[in-house]
């Protein structure tokens, strides 16, 4: 790949709640949500990062586009409407110090990133479009996702989807798997739990899930399985990459962090080509989940590039 392409992700801008006392009265303020965390990671990770989405006049998208862009994430193909009120999610904490999803909060739901909105040049120096089912539950992001994947095609650029399902923003179970089902065969690269491919799939196993899955033919898939490791399916195969074994503190962002991985690897090395490839990308995928996990908090828990010197 070429070093001066950027990645570039499209999605929700989020930030969290999350509390700082068990009374659950007093809260730091945080990025947050799935994307967001991902295209941070990835400019943590020394690869050019940028991050399509809209946000607000108000005091809550000016901090969210200014530690976005302190994290080194290039918002120039963002969009701003005076009206939008970003996504906020709250996160309670625990008499055992754990932390809990409380609510979630979008106020303006309407106000997305319309597909006329999309900057062409932004996929003509991009190595990698990143996605997540997260904007999926509405029609116009729907239609905005659908056109980013045509341009990404045009301009060959590989194409990442990180299922990231969040039952509280559909419908109905249905809804949520046909339409999160329709954008599959767009993808290059697919990343899913297990719990998210028994549900997909409507299999009762993974092994039964994995052999549905394979029926879309999607070049490479990342089943991710907590500490048990990462089950990579290629050309027909599923090959299992176990995960260095941790002290957990906190998931939070793991998954995410599992991603940016995969990303960078795929930025600087291409698509893996052979089992061996396949099983180095995974393997510092599972690097970056499980290290992410030692550590409290989700954005504020994404390794560093020297974070990884010793685990590489």
């Amino acid at each position: 790949m070429e070093s001066n392409r950027h990645v570039l992700t499209y999605g929700d801008a989020f930030v969290d709640y999350i509390a700082t006392t068990k009374n659950n009265d007093l809260f730091d303020l945080y990025l947050g949500g799935a994307t967001v965390n991902v295209s941070a990671g990835v400019s943590r990770l020394g690869v050019p990062s940028a991050f399509i989405t809209v946000t607000g006049d108000d005091e809550i998208s000016d901090f969210f586009c200014q530690a976005l862009r302190a994290e080194g994430v290039d918002l120039t193909h963002s969009i701003k409407h005076p009206e939008k009120r970003i996504s906020s999610v709250y996160i309670h904490l625990t008499e055992t110090n754990d932390r809990v999803f409380a609510s979630y909060d979008n106020e303006t739901p309407d106000v997305q990133v319309k597909a006329e909105e999309l900057a062409g040049e932004a996929f003509e120096s991009a190595s990698l479009f990143h996605f997540c089912s997260g904007t999926l539950f509405h029609p116009e992001a729907r239609e905005t996702t659908a056109q980013a994947l045509e341009l990404a095609k045009s301009h060959k650029v590989i194409c990442s989807y990180d299922v990231n399902i969040r039952p509280l923003r559909w419908e109905s179970e249905e809804l949520c798997r046909q339409t999160v089902l329709r954008f599959l065969p767009q993808a290059d690269i697919l990343k899913l739990t297990v719990e998210e491919l028994l549900f997909l799939m409507e299999a009762d196993s993974m092994e039964a899930g994995i052999e549905r899955l394979k029926a879309y033919g999607l070049p490479v898939v990342f089943v991710t399985d907590g500490e048990h490791g990462t089950h990579a399916v290629f050309k027909e195969e599923t090959i299992h990459v176990p995960v260095v074994p941790v002290k957990p503190v906190d998931t939070t962002g793991a998954g995410d962090a599992f991603m940016a991985g995969i990303i960078r690897h795929v930025h600087l090395n291409g698509m893996p080509e052979d089992q061996e490839e396949l099983i180095a990308c995974a393997g510092f995928g599972n690097k970056l989940g499980a290290l992410c996990a030692t550590r409290a908090g989700a954005i504020t828990a994404m390794p560093r590039s020297e974070d990884m010197e010793d685990w590489e």
